[in-house]
């Protein structure tokens, strides 16, 4: 009788032991003991962020061939760089045009945003690349990290050619006014 006590009482204990273990919050584990791994990616973090002097966008491209994977990834930051501008271009008309009294506000938006293709496809042809590394992977391909920036100055000054060079837009273009606009979007990036 005995024996079958402490068999009872072992299996109780054995139970409660594995009840508990399995419940146990994954809210006290660490991420690496929950099995996630820290990924490091070239070319990306706090040093390759956007400023409020430059619009950065980081990207990677893989390839067997090694020009295709750096082509990838050169596409691949343009193409996020030109979103990156599209919205601060928005941003900035939107509210310049918000916070002025015009009589003819809803034009002068349409106006400005068929600036934005043309802007965005100018300003690309100024980026620079900041950051460029390629590696080799386990399956033999090639894999290709790169940053590059647009200076802000540069965005403004496209934006303002062309808005200056536009008969419509000229007419009630403030520069002192759409500079502050725009130094405040940028200003908001990465905040």
């Amino acid at each position: 009788m005995r024996t079958n006590f402490i068999k009872v009482s072992s299996m109780i204990l054995l139970a409660g032991v594995l009840i508990m273990s399995s419940c146990k919050s994954s809210k006290g584990l660490t991420p690496k003991e929950a099995g996630e791994v820290l990924i490091q990616t070239y070319c990306s973090g706090d040093e390759f962020k956007s400023t409020t002097k430059a619009l950065r966008y980081s990207a990677i491209g893989e390839s067997m061939d090694q020009m295709t994977a750096k082509k990838k990834a050169m596409s691949e930051a343009k193409a996020g760089l030109a979103g990156s501008i599209n919205t601060l271009i928005k941003g900035v008309t939107d509210n310049y045009v918000k916070s002025g009294n015009y009589d003819n506000k809803e034009e002068l938006l349409k106006n400005y945003e068929g600036l934005n293709r043309e802007v965005i496809n100018q300003s690309l042809n100024g980026t620079i690349v900041i950051c460029e590394k390629t590696t080799k992977t386990k399956e033999g391909n090639y894999k290709t990290y790169v940053c590059i920036e647009l200076d802000g100055n540069e965005i403004f000054q496209t934006i303002n050619n062309k808005a200056t060079n536009n008969e419509m837009l000229k007419v009630d273009y403030n520069y002192e006014k759409f500079k502050k606009t725009f130094e405040e979007e940028m200003s908001k990036i990465n905040k």
